[in-house]
């Protein structure tokens, strides 16, 4: 049976994920970093893993504000999923941001997905088309 893989801006995004398996993480068109509440990456796809030439086994485990992404350790992301979890609120927000670990700097578009009582909480990395 194959399953459709679904888009960046899909409804309810974060339910979906946590019910993905790594082949179909794998099948997506877009980065996914998936990470439970101590910040530790748990999921880290094909998509994103080539992107940012970061091996799945350099980063999984590792915190994911401060080891793998520390471009990212700020008001604008990190602390929103602070947020999200003190206050046990849904965070499904989209911003436009500019990675630069690494790399040139690259303008995307990050989706930030927790739900409360979810397996994981989401970084979604949507590079733009060149």
């Amino acid at each position: 049976m194959t399953v459709t893989p679904f888009s960046f801006d899909a409804p309810d995004l974060a339910a979906r994920l946590d019910q993905c398996t790594p082949e179909q993480f794998d099948a997506l068109e877009f980065g996914v970093i998936g990470f439970g509440a101590d910040t530790s990456v748990t999921v880290y796809n094909a998509f994103e893993s080539q992107a940012a030439g970061l091996s799945p086994q350099r980063v999984l485990g590792q915190p994911l504000f401060t080891n793998v992404a520390p471009c990212m350790n700020n008001f604008m992301v990190a602390q929103r999923f602070e947020d999200a979890q003190e206050d046990n609120s849904v965070l499904d927000d989209t911003i436009d941001y500019v990675l630069t670990l690494r790399m040139r700097p690259v303008k995307v578009a990050l989706r930030l997905l927790s739900n409360p009582g979810g397996s994981h909480r989401y970084v979604l990395v949507q590079r733009q088309p060149r």
